[in-house]
């Protein structure tokens, strides 16, 4: 482990996609299927390495700098019935994230996400997940710097009414890991969602941008979370 911070936390923090909805997958197959239906052609492997991570935002603006030109003007709303056909299909939660969300009693937890908060309120009603997070759910869709900037986290941290230093993220991927540190918190990097088929070479990705723990599983993070040696 690199650098042993303070746990257990007194606040969590999850990404939302590939931390409590096993998404990714889904939704990169769908975006490469968007794009290549719009004329810009792209594998479901280009999208995963170039936009993963990112807000629509952010995406965007890499798609154009990519293909040199402007997507179709209803291009998100198409993509968006596309992704949520793909999503009906066996869509589920991280495995062990409900039975972990049990555990945490009171302790304030939140979500700090890229993506649109009407999605992950549909999803975490899906999954039967809302209540454990109620009012604090943060989408940073919209905004014009998402991860890897720390805004997205900060504003979580503030919502829930804890000092960000005091905050333990969860996070999937390297933009959201950079997002977390920037914001001051303890970064566990999560490698238990389906779209990660290579656990060692992911690892090594989180820790190379300075996540302190690496959990493989939720009993992993719950390990890590209730043991302050």
């Amino acid at each position: 482990m690199k650098n042993m911070r303070s746990i257990p936390p007194a606040a969590i923090i999850f990404d939302f996609d590939g931390v409590v909805a096993d998404s990714e997958v889904r939704a990169n197959l769908s975006l490469a299927e968007s794009l290549t239906a719009a004329g810009m052609p792209a594998t479901y492997d280009e999208c995963l390495r170039d936009y993963y991570g990112h807000n629509w935002q952010e995406i965007e603006r890499r798609i154009i700098a990519r293909y040199g030109r402007a997507l179709p003007a209803d291009f998100r709303e198409t993509h968006r019935e596309r992704a949520r056909a793909r999503y009906m299909d066996g869509f589920d939660a991280v495995p062990g994230v409900g039975d972990f969300l049990g555990t945490l009693g009171s302790m304030p937890r939140a979500i700090a996400s890229s993506s649109r908060a009407e999605y992950i309120g549909w999803a975490l009603g899906l999954f039967g997940l809302g209540h454990h997070f109620g009012e604090h759910v943060y989408s940073a869709d919209g905004w014009d710097r998402g991860k890897p900037h720390p805004d997205i986290y900060l504003a979580a941290a503030k919502g829930l009414g804890v000092d960000p230093a005091q905050c333990l993220a969860i996070e999937d991927s390297p933009t959201g890991a950079q997002a977390g540190l920037a914001a001051g918190m303890t970064v566990v990097g999560f490698c238990g969602a389906g779209h990660i088929v290579d656990r060692a070479g992911h690892a090594a990705m989180l820790r190379k941008v300075g996540v302190h723990h690496i959990a493989l599983t939720f009993e992993e993070v719950a390990a890590l979370t209730f043991n302050d040696n």
